[in-house]
């Protein structure tokens, strides 16, 4: 696993081991990158269930701002702070040990443009966290969320939360599923 893109384009990075952590290969990562292009410059990334923390590195990267990276497991936290360190972009990081929906309220920005959300696949999470994501004053309808997921994992709800089903990507075993909140 490595840095695709960037200042940190070529880095290799650690991933904390375990079953229970699933990485972004770096096909699917460059895919998702490549279609995010022109957000991630300046921006507000939020990075949900980080595991190593290579989506939010990834944009860091690319030129984001600052991101924030959210993760429950200690191991997963370590591993995080190692490769913020080993690329150089702690300065622009903010990480988190603790459980995403109760992280979710601690964060103090104006405005995200981005949240990248990886949940453990067929847990439900997604929906637990896309409900507190709805009552945060720092998303709006020019937020863009991105959630990874299983290919069969549904939605069926985003519509009562608030949000549209703005884009679909599918790969061959998950898939990128882009969501808005609606206009108000």
């Amino acid at each position: 696993m490595r840095v695709i893109a960037g200042t940190a384009r070529s880095l290799p990075l650690k991933c904390p081991e375990g079953l229970d952590v699933r990485p972004t290969t770096d096909r699917i990562k460059e895919t998702l990158f490549n279609m995010l292009q022109a957000d991630v410059p300046g921006s507000i990334f939020l990075d949900l269930f980080s595991g190593s923390g290579a989506i939010g590195i990834e944009a860091l990267s690319r030129g984001a701002e600052k991101a924030y990276f959210l993760e429950n497991s200690v191991k997963a936290f370590s591993c995080i702070s190692q490769n913020l360190a080993f690329t150089k972009l702690e300065n622009r990081a903010i990480v988190i040990k603790q459980d995403v929906c109760s992280a979710l309220g601690s964060i103090r920005e104006k405005e995200v443009d981005l949240v990248f959300l990886d949940p453990p696949y067929k847990s439900g999470c997604e929906q637990d966290v896309l409900s507190v994501l709805s009552t945060m004053p720092y998303v709006t309808d020019r937020t863009l969320i991105v959630v990874e997921a299983s290919l069969d994992t549904q939605f069926p709800y985003l519509e009562d939360l608030g949000y549209y089903l703005d884009r679909e990507k599918r790969y061959k075993t998950n898939k990128h599923v882009f969501i808005r909140k609606c206009r108000e």
